[in-house]
């Protein structure tokens, strides 16, 4: 059993975790939640005896971790998957961990075919996939077959199939007596693996409860009711009918009705008496993720904010406005063909300036104009055949230094 008591871990002015007292009890699986940022890495790292408490203590079994003896076969952590030498190999890696623990050879590929990494066992871990890493990191925690077992998202990267496998060996050590801590952030996950929760936020405990009473008590109970959706009028004498008896209704988006403050068989007798036909009446199932965001919303230290792209597009001149078709050039809404593009001439960074185009050559004295009338061909100069050659552009040299003056 893993039990905390007033435990409190400081970082110079941050507070990472403060008066965290809770117990993680064996044959159950225990799932550790909460935001970014909430304390529950520091809160491992502290039970592991890898950060000292600023206050308070922890301990597995009745012992601080520092004084377990031969800690790696009562307890097995994954907290870090990438935490492997990239040049070993999977068996090598495991091996060293057993030498260091005491724990014979044969156990390392007893863990391999486990996890499933039988067939990689000689190969080099830095070609592991982030799932592969997640799979050695667990063989590295059952290494000591220990009775409590701490682990920091471990379906991290796996696939369906590998989700599945983990879910069903928690269940399964936690079912043998073990104490098996889990953290994660996949909600939905939790709901189908964890028997008990611990919830922090802001290094602050939340909730200590079962799943079933957690999603209980922080969801909204309300029940849904549908109407035959071509008789308006029978949703509205349903409506009159549950709020004079005293419930709540509000429209949902779906065409539905949310009702509060009635049990399900009263909706269904003022429906009746009524004389309205019912399409559905059905309670509300919340799910773990939402009672898990109801009750941490307070606790949130990272939030999204609105992305005012659309503002910023009608603010930039030229900018293209949205829906508008294919050849939109600015100055002619909705004009499908017109130009696109720059204006002829534009140097872009980083390109070659476009040649210039060639100006027209000045006219000498005498010279015929097109359109003009043609002078006597005594008083005109005959015009070259070809412009002449433009004269080279004098070469840029430095300009030579005078010599010394003597000495």
């Amino acid at each position: 059993m893993i039990e905390a008591v007033g435990l409190t871990k400081r970082y110079g002015a941050k507070t990472a975790v403060y008066n965290l007292s809770f117990q993680v009890r064996p044959g159950a699986v225990t799932g550790f939640l909460g935001p970014n940022g909430s304390g529950k890495s520091t809160t491992m790292r502290m039970i592991l005896g890898l950060d000292e408490p600023t206050a308070g203590h922890v301990t597995v079994g009745g012992y601080p971790f520092r004084k377990l003896p031969n800690a790696p076969r009562q307890v097995g952590a994954l907290l870090d998957a990438k935490a492997v030498h990239g040049g070993r190999s999977a068996r090598h890696h495991l091996l060293c961990l057993a030498q260091l623990s005491g724990i014979p050879a044969r156990r390392v590929d007893e863990v391999l075919g486990v996890v499933g990494l039988q067939n990689v066992a000689r190969k080099r871990s830095k070609g592991f996939s982030l799932g592969m890493g997640q799979r050695l990191g667990i063989a590295a925690a059952l290494l000591g077959d220990p009775q409590v077992l701490l682990f920091d998202e471990p379906v991290n990267g796996l696939d369906p199939e590998g989700i599945l496998w983990v879910r069903n060996f928690m269940k399964q050590l936690a079912s043998e007596g073990r104490t098996v801590f889990v953290s994660s952030h996949l909600m939905s996950e939790m709901a189908l693996t964890a028997d008990h929760l611990i919830v922090i936020g802001r290094g602050q405990l939340l909730a200590d409860m079962n799943v079933k009473d957690f999603i209980s008590y922080n969801s909204a109970d309300f029940a849904r009711v549908r109407t035959p959706e071509g008789d308006p009028g029978q949703r509205e004498k349903l409506t009159a009918a549950l709020s004079e008896a005293g419930g709540q209704v509000l429209p949902e988006q779906d065409g539905a009705l949310r009702v509060t403050g009635l049990p399900l068989p009263r909706i269904s007798d003022l429906a009746h008496g009524a004389d309205v036909r019912l399409w559905e009446l059905s309670p509300h199932q919340a799910s773990l993720e939402e009672a898990y965001m109801r009750m941490t919303q307070g606790a949130v230290d990272y939030r999204s904010t609105v992305d005012e792209r659309a503002a910023l597009q009608q603010q930039m001149p030229g900018a293209v406005p949205q829906g508008a078709p294919y050849g939109y050039a600015p100055g002619a809404p909705g004009a499908p063909g017109a130009p696109m593009g720059f204006p002829p001439g534009t140097v872009l960074p980083g390109y070659a300036e476009p040649p210039a185009p060639p100006q027209p050559q000045p006219h000498a004295p005498g010279m015929a104009m097109p359109g003009a009338p043609a002078a006597p061909a005594a008083s005109a100069p005959a015009a070259p055949a070809t412009p002449p050659p433009a004269p080279p552009l004098p070469r840029l040299s430095r300009p030579r230094r005078p010599p010394p003056p003597p000495i």
